[in-house]
């Protein structure tokens, strides 16, 4: 069996970890590397602060430690991209956080991208990172949908606040390229990019698919 591709939630939930899961069964194929998600124990029930984000650091590199003579790369599946730096150095394998390939990816597709958020708290860590990464000049707006935990299991709701902050995102703000802001929300995507008539970017496909293609492009030629 060939390397596989790990993507490790960071936070304890097994429903996002499930979510996450269900949504890059489509990168998956017989002749391709594994896929194998999983949450981290020692995490929190959801990454919601700062100090969420710095908690899951030395445990999701401990885990990722013990992952890697059997990895082909690493994907950290939270919208903060926690310890990703700290991954890179650790691993000689290739690591892809979800924040920065969604962002990626949704620069290819339009030239302002906006980004739908779960808490107001989690839109100043975003902007931290944007800015870190050099975006600024292409960023639209961060907004929110104000919605707990709790109340996301309530799907009519969340969807429907997507589709609020995509169309004030799109109207108000210029963005013609969408990302969802949080990991284990691909089930929205395909009717909210309809909804509001944009592209929309579910960062975890966004990151898979690169690693796998990493991975497969990393594969001995046969000829």
């Amino acid at each position: 069996m060939g390397p596989a591709v790990y993507v490790i939630n960071p936070n304890s939930s097994q429903v996002v970890t499930a979510a996450i899961d269900k949504a890059v069964v489509p990168l998956r194929s017989a002749d391709g590397p594994d896929i194998v998600c999983m949450s981290l124990d020692e995490g929190p029930p959801g990454i919601q602060s700062q100090r969420d984000v710095d908690g899951v650091i030395m445990p999701m590199l401990r885990k990722a430690s013990e992952l890697e003579d059997r990895a082909g790369a690493f994907v950290i599946a939270c919208f903060s991209d926690p310890g990703l730096h700290a991954l890179r150095e650790q691993s000689r394998r290739r690591v892809f956080g979800i924040a920065e390939c969604g962002v990626l990816t949704a620069l290819t597709l339009g030239q302002r991208f906006g980004v739908i958020a779960i808490l107001p708290t989690s839109v100043p860590r975003h902007l931290r990172y944007f800015g870190a990464m050099g975006v600024m000049e292409r960023f639209a707006a961060d907004l929110p949908i104000g919605l707990g935990v709790a109340e996301l299991s309530d799907e009519t709701r969340t969807f429907t606040r997507m589709v609020e902050v995509g169309h004030t995102l799109k109207a108000a703000h210029g963005a013609d390229v969408l990302v969802m802001g949080c990991a284990g929300m691909a089930r929205y995507r395909a009717a909210l990019e309809e909804a509001v008539g944009i592209p929309v970017v579910e960062p975890t496909q966004a990151a898979v698919a690169m690693a796998v293609g990493h991975v497969r492009l990393s594969a001995p030629a046969t000829y």
